[in-house]
């Protein structure tokens, strides 16, 4: 009887320490991808002014936002992380060895990759094809981009790409690297496609891509690989190169006519609402017309609205907080 005493008292002790960390904590905080952080700034600086408290913002790129979200529960865990492409297996199997089962996904809108230069170069266009045989450590690895075809310049090859911890990075192997790459290299491991040279032509330029739009700039021969709303906030310094014969735009983006289109995300943690104040505020203003409608403040930053029809199945995940299936 005793023992069962004992037993029940530290399980209740246990449980009291688990709750209270979770209770300590009045503000939002958010990790992830570095192209949907200049969108969930705005939404968290306009909740800020609704409720008082501004959600706490850092860049860390898609996996590794993941790997904190999946860490656990409590305030030393974020409440969300935002995803430049969708959450992966791995990483769902990940989120379940700690306790993080039920996990909301809200797309917030559509977004290109965009291989850019300097508006004082050239504006060029490209296949998958060429850009797999400019930057693959498996392909010819040729100095100039002249080497891969005629039709390109005579001009060092000088790429900007991202790191393996992007979101953008995993969406470019898949939709440029996969698609582009030889056929007797796919056929030997399928991974190797994705693997970008190593001699000095191909640099992982980090998450900031405010730097690498700065750096292109100054450098007419470079190219950087980045997300479509921060060439469309510096189309001053930057442009999109055509690939496949298709211009980057809005429209082209929205209809998966552009080549390298893709969703955007974030992961909301369902024991985490209700216990942090304002994360049902926080998804309801993301998914608000204000910010995603057709005339939405997230619009004039760069994000490619959604079609109706889905906008409408994302606010109902939002509404009555469906997880993913894991």
């Amino acid at each position: 009887m005793t023992r069962f005493i004992l037993k029940s008292m530290l399980a209740a002790l246990t449980a009291s320490l688990v709750a209270l960390p979770l209770q300590a904590r009045d503000t939002i905080q958010i990790v992830g991808s570095s192209t949907v952080y200049p969108f969930a700034t705005v939404a968290a600086e306009k909740l800020g002014k609704k409720i008082g408290k501004t959600p706490v913002i850092e860049s860390s790129g898609t996996g590794g936002g993941m790997k904190l979200f999946c860490a656990g529960l409590g305030t030393r865990h974020p409440d969300f992380t935002n995803a430049s492409r969708a959450i992966k297996s791995s990483e769902k199997k990940l989120c379940a060895s700690n306790g993080v089962t039920d996990i909301i996904e809200i797309i917030v809108g559509n977004d290109g990759i965009a291989f850019s230069n300097s508006t004082s170069s050239k504006k060029i266009n490209f296949t998958k094809k060429q850009l797999w045989m400019a930057m693959a450590e498996k392909g010819p690895k040729p100095k100039m981009w002249s080497e891969i075809d005629s039709s390109l310049p005579k001009m060092a090859i000088k790429i900007m790409a991202p790191p393996p911890t992007s979101g953008t990075r995993d969406a470019w192997n898949s939709l440029v690297m996969e698609k582009g790459c030889d056929p007797a290299v796919k056929k030997g491991n399928k991974k190797d496609c994705n693997l970008f040279r190593e001699d000095g032509a191909v640099e992982e330029a980090g998450e900031n891509d405010t730097l690498i739009v700065k750096r292109l700039a100054a450098d007419p021969e470079s190219f950087g690989v980045f997300g479509f709303s921060f060439l469309d906030q510096n189309l001053d310094q930057v442009q999109g190169a055509t690939i496949e014969g298709v211009e980057i735009g809005l429209d082209t983006i929205q209809s998966y006519e552009y080549p390298i289109a893709r969703p955007l995300f974030f992961y909301a943690k369902k024991a985490h609402i209700g216990v942090i104040p304002g994360m049902r505020e926080y998804m309801n203003e993301f998914v608000s017309d204000a910010a995603v409608g057709e005339y939405g403040y997230l619009m004039d930053r760069g994000l490619v609205p959604l079609d109706t029809s889905t906008l409408s199945k994302v606010r109902s995940n939002v509404k009555n907080l469906n997880p993913i299936s894991m």
